[in-house]
């Protein structure tokens, strides 16, 4: 299952409000660790992103504009 960057901000505030309103503390502690799981996995995907777009602009350039030999 995919999550939009929507999707995990009303989870992670789910998870927070869960954290301050429920009495019972390993509960508590389950929603902390689900809540670091989570931010660990963005953090994870937003390296991986910033990589592949490095990535992508190394290696040899070309120019496809050929008009000035044309002239």
């Amino acid at each position: 299952m995919n999550f939009t960057s929507h999707d995990v901000i009303i989870i992670e505030r789910a998870l927070r409000t869960a954290m301050k309103h429920d009495r019972e503390e390993q509960r508590s502690r389950d929603y902390q660790e689900v809540l670091l799981k989570m931010q660990e996995s963005a953090k994870q995907a937003l390296h991986v992103n910033s990589q592949l777009a490095i990535a992508d602009h190394d290696g040899i350039r070309y120019d496809y504009d050929d008009s000035s030999d044309l002239m």
